[in-house]
């Protein structure tokens, strides 16, 4: 069974807290994942043992998947783990290290496919790169939340 691996990092600008927040936010995971929150937790942030079912269209087919929030040390570290969906197996850290002047944070995405050999190139030269992307895409979106005044729009304060 291979497993491919994406990873990436990005500085933002932030408290580390409000970088944590944002990229919990149930609302901004649909926006850059483009599924809907079905079942489970559907608004708000994740937290430890949440699991959420998300429902939506992937890649011109429709598509489920269902994550557990496994591992949650807030605000440096959780990890969303797959345990329903269209993958073999699927794993999601989100680090969050403080550096000098802002948060790095890095993300692992960790899958496999089911199906052999057709399985292995699907994940090669599709989902692989579409992952990269949507790692990209949110890391984007979460910079420019986190660095101006609408990450309020996503994160009580208090």
């Amino acid at each position: 069974m291979k497993h491919f691996s994406a990873r990436d990092s990005i500085v933002i600008h932030a408290p580390i807290e409000r970088c944590f927040l944002l990229s919990t936010n149930v609302a901004l995971v649909q926006k850059t994942l483009g599924m809907k929150p079905a079942a489970g937790r559907t608004s708000g942030h994740v937290v430890g043992g949440d699991t959420v079912r998300w429902e939506g269209w992937q890649l011109g087919f429709p598509n489920y998947h269902v994550s557990l929030i496994a591992e949650f040390e807030e605000p440096y570290h959780f990890q969303d783990r797959m345990i329903a969906g269209r993958f073999r197996s699927f794993e999601h850290d989100h680090r969050f290290e403080v550096v000098d002047g802002g948060v790095l944070l890095s993300d692992e995405v960790r899958f496999s496919m089911p199906f052999g050999v057709l399985g292995w190139m699907v994940g090669r030269f599709v989902l692989a790169p579409h992952i990269r992307r949507l790692v990209r895409a949110r890391f984007a979106m979460l910079k420019q939340l986190a660095e101006s005044d609408a990450w309020r729009l996503y994160v009580e304060t208090t």
